[in-house]
């Protein structure tokens, strides 16, 4: 009997894959908006870098590591399926991509606390 496609573990793999390119992509322009301000208010820099000692602002930014991981490892799946043969081992491949970003994501929250 085949399983429904949205109930299949790598379609999971597919939505965390997109969902953090789309997040990522969202948060490029604001990041290098923070960035022109290095060249053109430097003071502003300054206040925007004391608000981001905040701890929520630590825990978002773990949440950014995440989501990059996320889609690195996702990306790295997404070659294997691409250029290697199929296997039933792909959804341990596709588990422990996101475990290697949850374990990079934690390591660098541990670092900013």
């Amino acid at each position: 009997m085949k399983t429904p496609a949205r109930k299949h573990p790598l379609w999971l793999a597919f939505m965390l894959h997109r969902v953090s390119g789309l997040a990522l992509a969202l948060f490029l322009p604001l990041h290098f908006w923070v960035l022109s301000y290095a060249l053109t208010a430097p003071v502003t820099l300054d206040g925007f870098l004391r608000w981001t000692e905040y701890p929520l602002v630590k825990f978002a930014e773990f949440g950014l590591v995440f989501l990059l991981a996320v889609h690195f490892f996702g990306g790295l799946r997404l070659l294997a399926l691409e250029f290697l043969p199929w296997s039933d081992r792909q959804k341990t491949l596709a588990a422990t991509a996101v475990g290697a970003a949850f374990l990079v994501s934690g390591t660098f929250l541990l670092k900013a606390i």
